[in-house]
């Protein structure tokens, strides 16, 4: 029977406790602080970041995960949401007052050097070459590439998808900008990889496998990017109310 459709595909589940741990702390943690009496987080804030962990817990813990070394859909699967779904929406759910001062993430979430680094990751993987090192080695894609996926989407989404329309360090008309080239490394890497001719990774998947991956990657990632670029105009077209309203203010004080 073919696992890639039958229903054993659909028992094999995992814990993954170097994964679920990690949630299950960050859970707690991030519950507990923002529960406290005048904590700056809102309901809102919340139901974003725990729908972020869940995500991850989907793209590790269920039979996505379980075959993503061996099916690579699947792996296309688990790339697409850590990258353009979990980061967004533990950025979401970041408190509105987290603005850091480290000079490292700052640096790290700078828009230009966080965009090359999120493309880099995005292309870097799925070249022949690293992405077969990876497969050949689970403890590489268990303890680094899953958590790299998260950690740079969070660093460049951060100061893309804004929070509260203050003190931004980058423009909303930017961020658009940003997430529409964005989608050029995203979908060429799919479109690619769905047209080759021939096994890119060596004969370790099937021609359809490799073919379904291409194109969830290429079409999934468009469908994901446009949802996060509509967020962005919505946000863009505030700022620019706000700012119209600022002016309108102003004016009349003079008056």
């Amino acid at each position: 029977m073919n696992i890639e459709s039958g229903p054993g595909f659909w028992t094999t589940w995992q814990v993954a406790p170097q994964i679920s741990i990690a949630l299950l702390l960050i859970e707690f943690f991030y519950l507990r602080s923002s529960l406290k009496a005048g904590a700056a987080t809102t309901r809102r804030q919340r139901r974003f970041f725990l729908s972020g962990l869940a995500t991850i817990a989907f793209a590790v813990c269920t039979p996505i995960g379980a075959h993503s070394a061996t099916l690579f859909w699947c792996h296309m699967v688990q790339h697409v949401t850590l990258m353009m779904i979990s980061g967004p929406l533990l950025v979401l759910g970041t408190p509105t007052a987290f603005h850091p001062r480290n000079a490292v993430f700052k640096t790290m979430t700078s828009p230009v050097l966080s965009w090359v680094v999120y493309a880099a990751v995005m292309v870097g993987v799925h070249l022949p070459g690293p992405h077969q090192f990876i497969m050949n080695h689970p403890w590489v894609h268990s303890y680094v590439e899953v958590p790299v996926y998260v950690v740079v989407s969070y660093l460049f989404y951060f100061n893309l998808l804004d929070r509260n329309l203050l003190g931004r360090v980058i423009s909303p008309a930017m961020s658009v900008i940003s997430l529409f080239l964005m989608m050029v490394p995203e979908t060429l890497t799919g479109f690619f990889i769905y047209i080759a001719p021939h096994s890119v990774y060596d004969q370790m998947f099937t021609l359809n496998d490799q073919r379904r991956g291409g194109s969830i990657m290429w079409s999934g990632g468009m469908i994901v990017d446009t949802i996060w670029m509509a967020f962005a105009v919505y946000h863009w077209i505030k700022s620019e109310e706000l700012a119209s309203e600022r002016i309108d203010q102003e004016i009349a004080n003079e008056i």
